[in-house]
């Protein structure tokens, strides 16, 4: 019985643990203005994508879903004109996956639209394969397609009173690595049809994108646009739906005991967008609605510098 009662107590110290630290809540209490702003997120038809346009929606701004399914885009855009009211949600494609697609949704975008002071960069995923343009999926989704989507916006944001970029990244970028001859021989960071090796290539991509910040940072200095990567949290989405069954069986559970659920997962991209005065930390990293140190590698200068020229020559924009 004492051995029961010391068993109960152990699980419930550690889920208490998870709960204050790993899967630990927060708010965002941002008031910045929206109403007339227009906001692109990637992503933006599920999820936390889905958890931050309903907010946005809600606080007047115009929405606009870049996304690659259209079915989910549409449902997505009844839900949120629903609970919010607003009539300015639209849905636009883009397949992240493919560099003429991210061509072809910015020309259409610069061409149809007047303004952008908000760019969300948040969609990601965890799978294995190559993208049209034969780079690994991850690198190519979650850093390459978002890379060449925010240089080719730039200056559309730049016109804006005050804009921002916002890149949901993971603390999964800590156990990160970027190997620059690898990548230029083989166009990834990392692949095989293991977990494990696909799940190192995704710390890889998020590593990427703590990088693209730092250093976007730098580049837009004295400009209006601000920019910032963000932990979101280890929340409940779809972002690992490309996982094997017996995986899916092992993490359900948790899931639905620990993870956070979407809008709790939105919180931190939701301050990035709204707190004002955090101007002085573009740059910088987020993580439960608050500025978060990194480690060396990942403010590195020169690996951050290479890795925005490279990410140039591997889009084509030099």
């Amino acid at each position: 019985m004492f051995q029961l009662v010391l068993g109960a107590v152990v699980i419930g110290v550690v889920y208490v643990l998870l709960v204050e630290t790993l899967f630990k809540k927060s708010q965002c209490k941002g008031k910045r203005e929206m109403c007339g702003k227009t906001v692109i997120i990637t992503g933006g038809n599920t999820g936390i994508g889905k958890a931050t346009a309903m907010e946005l929606a809600g606080r007047g701004a115009r929405v606009i879903l870049a996304c690659r399914n259209q079915q989910k885009a549409e449902s997505a855009i009844s839900d949120i004109k629903k609970v919010t009211g607003s009539t300015d949600v639209v849905y636009m494609q883009l397949d992240l996956s493919s560099l003429k697609s991210v061509r072809s949704f910015t020309e259409t975008f610069l061409k149809t639209e007047s303004r952008l002071d908000l760019l969300i960069n948040n969609a990601g995923l965890v799978a294995d394969g190559r993208t049209e343009d034969g780079f690994g999926i991850e690198f190519g989704v979650n850093h390459l397609g978002h890379f060449l989507l925010t240089c080719l916006l730039l200056d559309r944001l730049k016109e804006s009173p005050e804009a921002r970029v916002i890149t949901v990244s993971s603390m999964a970028h800590r156990w990160g690595k970027i190997d620059f001859d690898a990548l230029v021989a083989n166009k990834d960071l990392g692949t095989g049809r293991y977990s494990w090796q696909f799940f190192q290539a995704y710390c890889n991509s998020k590593l990427c994108n703590v990088l693209f910040t730092h250093e976007m940072a730098k580049r837009l200095k004295g400009t209006n646009v601000t920019c910032y990567s963000v932990h979101p949290g280890i929340v409940k989405t779809e972002l690992s739906r490309h996982v094997s069954l017996w995986q899916k069986v092992f993490i359900e559970p948790v899931a639905w005991l620990l993870f956070l659920d979407p809008t709790t997962g939105a919180q931190t991209t939701l301050h990035c967008a709204l707190q004002e005065g955090i101007e002085a930390l573009s740059g910088r990293y987020f993580s439960c609605c608050a500025v978060q140190d990194v480690s060396a590698k990942a403010k590195d200068d020169a690996v951050a510098k290479k890795l925005w020229e490279v990410s140039e020559r591997l889009s084509g924009l030099s």
